[in-house]
This record gives structure tokens, sequence and C-alpha cells, in this order.
């Protein structure tokens, strides 16, 4: 069977949980992919791969958004710590301007998985959407609340993903990216249009195209 044929998207709720566990059974190294920073308008979108082994107990997983930055960040090492094998990939600003954020989420999603030290045998992604890639894979929609592996990798690239906004606040003051993060908050919609966008922000987002305009900038 190609790796094609077993691609497949998982149902939502419980009869995802119960495919999931059906489609990866047959497979010893499988990898949990998840991306974060597909909605802000600024910075690179960040994905990671986690590959956890059978007896690894993590207790508090779930999906990043829920948990507090303290505990995102305990998890964090202790995942590392634990993983058989992780790894980051991105797409940086010029990629999602380039391509589109969704194939530039995608894109960062391949090169996670093509930076682990081990190959993995099955891929289950969060979402309903596969890179195209070699990989035996299937997609888990909520996959980071339910499938511990991609709980773990959306928690990896949190992390990482937020530190990196905090090195943007030093960069370039007075957005709030430290708080934000990048996404379109009203506090961020209201600095870009009284400073306009800086060289982190996506030109191909519509509120900030609509910043570079007010301000004279070409978006190209």
């Amino acid at each position: 069977m190609s790796a094609s044929s077993r691609s497949r998207k998982a149902p939502s709720g419980r009869a995802a949980s119960i495919d999931w566990l059906s489609l990866s059974a047959p497979y010893g190294l499988v990898a949990g992919v998840d991306e974060v920073g597909r909605g802000p308008l600024a910075g690179d979108v960040v994905a990671a791969a986690v590959i956890l082994p059978s007896g690894c107990d993590l207790p508090g997983l779930g999906d990043s958004k829920k948990l507090t930055p303290a505990r995102r960040e305990r998890l964090s090492r202790a995942i590392q710590a634990c993983a058989i094998a992780w790894a980051t990939g991105r797409a940086s600003v010029a990629e999602i301007d380039s391509l589109n954020i969704l194939q530039a989420s995608l894109l960062a999603m391949h090169r996670a998985v093509a930076a682990l030290t081990c190959a993995p045998e099955f891929v289950l992604v969060d979402g309903n959407r596969l890179p195209a890639w070699p990989y035996a894979a299937a997609t888990v929609v909520g996959g980071d609340a339910l499938v511990p592996a991609i709980s773990a990798a959306s928690i990896v690239a949190k992390v990482i993903r937020d530190a990196e906004m905090l090195l943007l606040e030093s960069a370039f003051p007075g957005y709030g990216f430290a708080i934000h993060k990048g996404y379109p908050t009203p506090a961020h919609l209201a600095a870009l249009a009284r400073l306009g966008p800086c060289p982190a922000h996506r030109l191909s987002f519509a509120p900030v195209r609509a910043a570079a305009a007010q301000c004279g900038l070409d978006p190209g």
C-alpha cells in the first residue's frame, strides 16, 4: 500500500480517537506534528514533530493554547527529555507572503518531520490537510487535544515561537509582540495603524497591507 493511499482524515470527536489508534497501531515509530502561528500578522510559522516512546508518561498533555505559559515550558522540557526524537521546522515571513499561509504551514511541517533524527513509520498531523511528502500519514481534526504526540508537538512549537516573539518585541518595540504574539488583537491593530508594518509583518495579510497603504508604503 502506498503512503498516499494510507493517508486519511480521521473524523472529529470520539471517533477520531478510535481511528488514529487503529491507523497507527501497526507502526513502531509514530510522529505527531502540529504547527503554531497561522493566524498572527507577524513572525514565522513554526512546526514541530515529536516521536514519543510507548511508555512515556507526561501528565497534562493537551492543546497548547489552553495551558499556561509556565506549564507549557515545563512540559516542553519534559517532552524533549522523554521523546525518542523531536525536531522543528519553519517557514519565514517571506515564504508566507510568497506561498500563502496554508502552503507555508505545510512546508514548515514537512521540514519538521524531515529534521527528525530517525524517520517515522507513520505520521499523525493535526488538522485536515497533509503536506505533499513520502510518509504514510493521516490527519486528525482536533488532534492537539486527542493524540499525545500531536499535543507534544503543539507544545514544543508554541514555546519556541512564543520565545521568538519576545525577541521581536526587543527588535521592534511598540507593537506589543510579547503580549499578543503577533495575533490581530485591537492593541496590535492600533499599533499597526500608528507605526506602520515592520519587517516581521506579513504583507500578504489584509490588515498589514491596509496599514502599509495607509502609511504610503508599497506592499509589493
